[in-house]
């Protein structure tokens, strides 16, 4: 019985952490479109998988999104090699590059930052 009650506390838990928590997923121009005309917040995360800075920034926002604070931010990620057109429409340039919106406008962008103190300041941005 006691068990039964330590994972059904521990489910509850989890459960309440991932309400709690803002969501990652692959870009999508159509739901980049309504969520930024909807006043929402979105941070695109511009990502290959041979950058070593890319590699030290994914825990980082990780755990940010797990943050209560930023429950309601959507961190979309953009493949550098792969998604070409979108790094144009972006104007980025560059792979492990930040793009923080507050609706349909741009609010903060950072290049290469590993800091979790740098990272959390533009995330921050999109709520503030």
């Amino acid at each position: 019985m006691k068990f039964q009650k330590a994972a059904v506390l521990a489910f509850l838990a989890t459960l309440t952490s991932l309400a709690m928590a803002g969501e990652i997923k692959p870009f999508s121009q159509q739901e980049f479109n309504a969520l930024t005309r909807s006043g929402k917040a979105v941070v695109l995360d511009i990502t290959a998988p041979w950058c070593p800075t890319c590699k030290e920034q994914k825990p980082i926002l990780e755990r940010l999104m797990k943050l209560p604070a930023y429950k309601d931010v959507t961190l979309m990620t953009i493949d550098f090699d792969s998604q070409k057109e979108t790094l144009r429409k972006f104007k980025v340039t560059m792979q492990s590059t930040l793009v923080a919106f507050k609706g349909d406008r741009e609010v903060g962008r950072s290049v290469g930052d590993t800091t979790p103190s740098g990272l959390e300041g533009l995330v921050k941005k999109t709520v503030n």
